[in-house]
Order: C-alpha cells, then structure tokens, then sequence
C-alpha cells in the first residue's frame, strides 16, 4: 500500500514538473509582454514591473501590419482545416467502408508518404509553385495543405468503429454510398474530425518554415514569418514582440478549450478497432 502511494506521489511530483516546465515560457511571454522595455533584462528577474504596460499591445499596430499578419492567418488555416476535414473524411470513408481491387495496397502506398519528410519535398514543391507562378501568394501555402495522409488515416480508424448494421440499414433505405458518408458517417464522426480539426489549426497557424520560403512581401505574411520579422538586426523591442506572441497563441487556446471534449473523445476512439 505504502509502495503504491509513493509511486502516485512521484508520478504526481514528474507530472506536476513537467507542467511547470511548459507553462513557464508561456508565463514569462505574458510577464515580458507587461513591462517596460528597461526592465526585460534585469537581474535578478521579476515577474512584472514596477507598472504594467498595457499600451504594449497597442503599440503592435503601431509599428507593423499586425492585423495584416492575424487575417493572413486566419485565411490560410481555415481554408486548410475546412479542405482537410473534406478531403480526408472522404478519403477515410472510401479506405474504411468501400470495397475495390488494391484498395490496402493504395492505402498503404498512400500511408507511406508520410515517412518523407516535408523538408525533402520543399524544393519540387517549390519549383511547382514558381512555374504556376505561385510563389508569394497564399495559394503556395495552402495547396499542399489541401490533403493530409495523417487526416485520412486518423477518420479511417474512427470509421472503421462505426457498426456496419447502421450502414447496412442506410442501403435498405436507399441510400448511395454518399449518402452513406453524409448522412450517417459525418454526424457520428464529430469527435474524430474535431481531433483532424485541431491537429490541422495548431499545424498550419504556428507553420513557418513554408510561409519562409514561399513568402517576399509583407502584406502576405502570416503570423510566425511576421513576428520574425520584428525582431531588428540591433535592436528588438522584446515588450512588443511579446505581445504579437501572446495574441498570437489566445487563438490556439481557445481552439483548445471549445473542442476539448471532442478532442479526447476522437483520440480515444480512433483506435479501438481494427478491420
């Protein structure tokens, strides 16, 4: 007895740790994101300063398109979790419940891009984007994101849950496979599209490798190129860019927080049964 209580006393003490650990960075953005800017380096460090400075935040528009980085965006991640949780949902009910010749062998060929790695198709997407002269523009960003292996992978298991008696009763009524896919799958396949959902938003709003290399100009970048952008070659003014970065993560949080609940429900049912 004894010896289990200290185990759930360690495991307790490891995960309280590494709470700690996460929440720290995220704690001092707020903190540094509130002071002046004299007062981000002292020693030894404190919390707040001796005023906070809320005009921190307003001070963002000031100084760079902020708003012009929060609606790029804002564009590009809802176009690529809306095309995703299409694309993938139709593609996981085809690979789940449809019947036809090489379909485990197609869905393994398809399962096995995702063991390249996106740096290794950087280059040919990028010359594909230059000869449709798509080099910056936001097209350049959200075309690859169109289509996820992971996304059809992860719906394909959360179907394949779904009872085949309520399939089999569609059909009776006479229901076309889309209808099949519509009308019965889609409803019941919420918490795994709003797992897909959140797995696309955190990916695409805190991407910036490929908005980097497909983005010039200013007016088309997106939140992570332009808070990188206003960090000077001699001088940052580290309040400010705290700031971008606090707004910046509020929209991943409460992304979080209203798709909880789905969100745990999809990432324990999708893997409850095999074919």
């Amino acid at each position: 007895m004894k010896t289990n209580l200290g185990l759930k006393i360690a495991a307790h003490a490891v995960l309280l740790a590494g709470a700690v650990t996460m929440i720290l960075p995220f704690l001092w953005s707020v903190s540094t994101s509130l002071k002046n800017i004299s007062e981000v380096f002292v020693f030894p460090p404190t919390l707040f300063g001796e005023s906070i400075q809320w005009e921190n935040y307003l001070r963002i528009s000031d100084r760079f398109p902020f708003m012009t980085y929060l609606l790029n965006s804002i564009k590009v991640t809802v176009i690529a979790v809306a095309a995703q949780l299409i694309t993938s949902s139709m593609a996981g009910f085809v690979f789940a419940r449809l019947k036809f010749k090489y379909r485990e062998l197609l869905f393994g060929l398809y399962l096995a891009t995702m063991m390249i790695p996106a740096q290794v198709t950087l280059i040919p997407n990028f010359i594909i984007m230059r000869s449709y002269n798509l080099v910056d523009t936001h097209w350049a960003l959200i075309l690859p994101a169109l289509v996820s292996a992971f996304g059809t992978f992860l719906l394909r298991q959360f179907f394949l849950t779904i009872p085949a008696s309520l399939e089999d009763a569609a059909k009776i009524d006479g229901c076309t496979p889309f209808g099949v896919y519509w009308r019965i799958f889609i409803p019941l396949s919420k918490p795994a599209m709003a797992t897909l959902g959140v797995f696309v938003f955190m990916g695409m709003w805190n991407d910036f490798l490929s908005p980097l290399v497909y983005i010039n100009s200013q007016e088309m970048m997106t939140l992570p190129l332009g808070l990188a952008s206003m960090q000077g070659m001699y001088s940052t003014d580290w309040p400010v860019l705290m700031a971008g970065t606090v707004i910046t993560i509020i929209p991943l949080i409460v992304v979080f927080l209203l798709a909880q609940d789905f969100f745990i429900k999809g990432i324990t049912l999708s893997g409850l049964k095999g074919e």
